[in-house]
């Protein structure tokens, strides 16, 4: 009896030992989370690539290596993540698993075993590797189809988000077709070339044909057909040729304007509100990054449905 108590006696500092290391910290529906799963994500930390950002709720990695909380609502999610991914189906195969790691080889054309070979040199073993693997493709599988599938950001939304930053801009702009007929104060100084330009306005004002007093009259070095400038947006053209056609109709023309180069008359060919082309070339950098953020609340706000829902039971303080 004596020899047994005394067995009993120095077994109990390892049963004590062993129930610390696997001491159940949390249940969330019919899985458990253990003492040991914290040591497991610590484990994890180690390496980035194996920690999913996306059951963080908005938390940050290095919130998550220092606070134990943060780590509890982590393992909480996955477990949730889990039950969902059961529970709706999601479940996918070794196979597929191998196969994806067969996908990424010939992508970055490797071999399989350079791929297992490049993760077993930051401390993650093959079945490591395909564990996470595994969960990676069913969470993907459960996101895209609860919350992906469901994100709409629309090019207005882009624009809205593209105008609060920038409110000095303008959602759209005008596009101008112009021509125009140049007169040239290098040749006989400023005031004959105004001259010049008031002859042939009464011209013009008495119904001679715009184009063909542009090819007979303009002194524009790099002249094209019937005095043709190009198209602009505003801002890109000369402020003050830019500032004459303003009220203008396709079809009319300005008076005399003067500009840094000399003396114009311009006739505007076409006028039309064109968007911005500096939202156009930001619009789908701009839709990536709300769907981004939109999908980080959708995805925190998801967890918290499903943790509301769940029988989720805490032990520790």
């Amino acid at each position: 009896m004596t020899k047994l108590l005394v067995s009993v006696l120095f077994l109990l500092p390892l049963v004590s030992r062993a129930e610390v290391v696997e001491r159940i910290v949390a249940v969330v529906n019919n899985e458990i989370i253990l003492e040991s799963d914290f040591k497991e994500l610590q484990k994890k930390l180690k390496t980035p690539a194996l920690i999913d950002e996306a059951m963080l709720s908005g938390k940050s990695v290095e919130d998550l290596k220092k606070d134990r909380k943060v780590q509890l609502d982590y393992l909480i999610n996955e477990k949730i993540m889990s039950s969902e991914i059961k529970r709706l189906n999601h479940s996918v195969t070794m196979e597929r698993v191998d196969q994806e790691i067969r996908d990424m080889a010939k992508k970055n054309n490797v071999t399989v075993n350079d791929v297992l070979a490049a993760f077993k040199a930051q401390g993650i073993s093959t079945s490591e590797y395909q564990a996470f693997l595994k969960e990676k493709i069913e969470k993907q599988s459960l996101i895209e189809a609860e919350i992906i599938s469901k994100l709409r950001i629309s090019d207005d939304d882009a624009l809205a988000e593209y105008l609060k930053k920038n409110p000095q801009n303008k959602s759209s702009v005008n596009e101008f077709t112009v021509a125009h007929i140049f007169f040239n104060p290098k040749k006989g100084g400023s005031e004959a070339a105004y001259k010049r330009a008031e002859a042939v306005l009464t011209k013009l004002r008495s119904g001679e044909n715009f184009e063909t007093l542009a090819e007979q009259n303009s002194e524009d070095p790099n002249f094209t057909s019937g005095g043709l400038l190009g198209t602009f947006k505003s801002g890109e053209f000369l402020k003050e040729v830019e500032d004459s056609i303003q009220g203008l109709n396709a079809g009319q023309t300005t008076g005399i304007v003067k500009s840094r180069m000399g003396y114009h008359i311009v006739k505007l060919l076409d006028k039309k509100l064109t968007t911005d082309p500096r939202f156009e070339r930001e619009k789908e950098q701009i839709k990536a990054s709300l769907f981004e953020q939109n999908f980080k609340r959708q995805m925190k706000n998801w967890l918290l449905s499903k943790r509301e829902e769940a029988f989720v039971r805490i032990n520790e303080k």
